[in-house]
């Protein structure tokens, strides 16, 4: 549905994308990550016709964004960070007027009705734009967009400034309009991506440095398998046996205790599953394993590693001074 192959846009010296190609299949729902300055937003106005590229192509649909933008655009429903809203319309007003401006030949007012009620804005219709809440607004944004039933939708940071109520609406209408279109979504919140997408794309300089299955993209790194072990036995003698089974990069004290039991974080060598081993090393040693659990890098540490490779040992240094139990809420912070 999406074809973007070795797209190139330059300004002046400035080489802001560098041969960017990736494919987004019909119906798929796609992560475009990076840092600021990464080259993301440049890469989305190019695939949307407002840029034109140095070099390379961007198609939709099999027709080309430069070579025949107005059919091509026909495709394309665009939510930007800041949605084209006119605050003294009314909702009413404003969809009409997107609906002209995108010369839809569909049935207006059925089309407009249906639209509200995907979106859920059928009770603010009548009311100013101006009036309503950023939930609503956002929601508004995002109807217009569906305007004229596009194949492709592309959502610019759609829940920026949101309260989490609105976050979590916001989401769950983008997974139900990825049932029936291709999805781009650009968003610097994670959670988001690993909530919502099929697939992530990482861009970093204006290279593209990962393209993944969201459930896949920590092969896109190197790292080590961690897990959590619940051991009952001397604590000295159990973590010198950690330490010495095979295939343990490292091991160490996590210092919580659940009855008779003690808490050790394990991290095994690359790409080597140390279940059994321990398994067998405890058993030999009649020190009973009570509970073992992965302990994976997120998908904070992922994009890090991916676009700041520096900051790796500092990830894993935090990663390893923060127990597991606490983990979860200050990587949510």
């Amino acid at each position: 549905m999406v074809e973007i192959k070795n797209l190139c846009k330059n300004f002046g010296d400035k080489k802001a994308v560098i041969d960017v190609s990736f494919n987004i299949e019909e119906g798929e729902i796609v992560g475009f990550l990076g840092p600021n300055g990464a080259g993301k937003s440049t890469a989305l106005n190019i695939l949307t016709g407002f840029l034109s590229a140095t070099s390379g192509s961007a198609r939709i649909d099999g027709i080309d964004i430069l070579e025949n933008p107005l059919e091509a655009k026909k495709k394309i429903g665009f939510l930007p960070e800041q949605p084209p809203l006119y605050p003294e319309m009314t909702v009413k007003e404003y969809l009409n007027f997107c609906f002209s401006l995108k010369n839809c030949t569909l049935p207006r007012k059925q089309h407009v009705r249906e639209i509200c009620e995907v979106v859920k804005i059928v009770d603010v219709y009548g009311r100013m734009i101006k009036n309503l809440s950023k939930g609503y607004r956002q929601r508004v944004g995002i109807a217009q967009s569906l305007i004229g039933n596009p194949e492709v939708l592309i959502f610019d940071e759609p829940t920026v400034g949101l309260d989490p109520k609105q976050i979590i609406e916001i989401r769950n209408l983008i997974r139900h309009l990825g049932k029936n279109h291709t999805v781009i979504l650009s968003t610097h919140i994670l959670p988001e991506v690993q909530s919502v997408c099929d697939r992530i794309v990482v861009i970093n300089k204006g290279r593209i440095v990962a393209n993944e299955r969201t459930e896949n993209l920590i092969n896109a790194v190197e790292g080590t398998k961690r897990l959590v072990a619940k051991i009952v036995g001397p604590e000295d003698s159990v973590l010198n046996l950690l330490r010495s089974t095979p295939g343990v990069k490292y091991a160490e004290k996590l210092g919580r205790r659940d009855t008779d039991s003690v808490s050790y974080l394990i991290e095994s060598e690359e790409r080597v599953d140390v279940r059994k081993p321990i398994f067998y090393a405890l058993s030999k040693a009649t020190y009973p394993l009570i509970g073992l659990e992965g302990d994976e890098i997120n998908l904070e540490d992922i994009f890090i590693r991916l676009v700041d490779p520096d900051k790796k040992d500092k990830t894993e240094k935090r990663r390893r001074q923060t127990p597991p139990a606490s983990r979860g809420s200050a990587e949510k912070g």
